[in-house]
This record gives structure tokens, sequence and C-alpha cells, in this order.
């Protein structure tokens, strides 16, 4: 139904977007310094989610008229923006209940993972740079010819989906390393949970400032 020449052609350009660190890959960097490796993991999970919901939007016509609509572009766009600023503040808010021996201790039973990657599928789904590329790109790469167009736009959208989750999660690996270097100290695992804080900040700031590709 795709060739391989088409999906070739997206991959490489879904590769050349991706490797840009955008409000996704931020958020998971942000979500690891804060919180560490499971909750990273956990949030690109969430991410790669959402981004497909947008690749499902796409294929259904939804994705496009946001992309087109000034009005609720920017509707989607501000709320993406507001909750990032709300979970900084929270991660900020809570930088001192982070305890060095929870790291270095054994791992506790899992809690809050269903949260956090919920998380990452609204800051995925709500991600402007997402919206933009599936709205604009994708169909880009769809044979009209062969029908089926949906069907071709949802099998396309997973070859993103796929490189965003490797990469996404090589990126929150990579911090919560960091992170865990800091947990010698109480003190110093105080201060890489204000980072993560400020981190998502200046993300939700950033987005809300960030205007339109047209």
């Amino acid at each position: 139904m795709v060739s391989t020449d088409r999906c070739l052609a997206f991959a490489a350009m879904s590769l050349l977007v991706i490797v840009i660190p955008g409000p996704s890959v931020l958020f998971v960097i942000g979500r690891a310094l804060a919180h560490g490796r499971r909750t990273a993991v956990a949030t690109a999970l969430g991410n790669v989610v959402g981004s497909y919901l947008l690749v499902v939007a796409v294929a259904l016509g939804i994705g496009s008229l946001v992309e087109r609509s000034a009005g609720l572009f920017v509707a989607v766009k501000l709320a993406g923006a507001a909750y990032l600023v709300f979970l900084g503040v929270q991660a900020f808010r809570h930088r001192r209940d982070m305890k060095a021996s929870d790291i270095q201790g054994p791992a506790g039973p899992a809690r809050g993972d269903l949260r956090t990657v919920l998380d990452g599928v609204l800051v995925g789904v709500t991600n402007p740079k997402g919206i933009v590329f599936f709205a604009a790109v994708l169909p880009q790469f769809v044979n009209h010819d062969a029908g089926r167009v949906p069907a071709q736009m949802l099998l396309l959208g997973l070859i993103p989906i796929s490189i965003g989750l490797v990469t996404d999660t090589l990126w929150g690996l990579t911090a919560s390393a960091a992170r865990s270097w800091f947990a010698r100290s109480d003190r110093r695992l105080s201060m890489i949970g204000g980072t993560g804080g400020f981190a998502l900040i200046g993300l939700g700031v950033t987005v809300a400032a960030t205007g339109r590709a047209d």
C-alpha cells in the first residue's frame, strides 16, 4: 500500500525533525531530572502515544483543521504550554521531597506510572511541533492513487513514532543518569529537582511564545 521508497523518504524526514530537540524531548529531560529514570521512560511512552493521536487526528482530517485554524491552533498550543508550566511549578515546589536514600535504596512499588504516561500523552498531543509536522508533512508522502489514504497515514505515522520512542527514551535515560550522579546528597538532589522544574517552566513559556510556520 505504501511503497518502500516513500517509507524511507518519510523516515529520513522524520529523523531530521526528531533529532532537533523540541517540546517533547525537553519535557522528557525535565521530568528525568526532577523524578528519575522510571518517570523518564513512562513520559517518553506517553509522548509517543500522544503523538500518534495526532497522526490519527490528521488521518481523520482533524489535524489539518487545527493547523489551518489560527485560533484553534493557538488554543491547543496555550493549553499545552500552561500544563508544562504547571508541571514545572509542581516539580519546583516538591524539589525538597526527593531524598538520596530513595534513589540509592531498594526500589519501592510502582506508583503513579499511569499518571506519568497520561502527562506525557497530554504534552505529546498538544505539541505544536508535532501538530505542524503531521498536518503539513505527513500528507505529502501519501499515495492518493493507491486509495485508503487514512490507512496509509496511520501506517506512515508509525515511523516517526518508533524513532521518537527510541530517541526520547535515550534522552531520558541520559538525563536520569546525570540526576543519579547528584544523588550523593539530598541538597544536590534538591538542586537538580529544581533545575528540572525550571526547565519545564521555561519550556512552557517557549511553547507559548512560538508561532506557526506559515
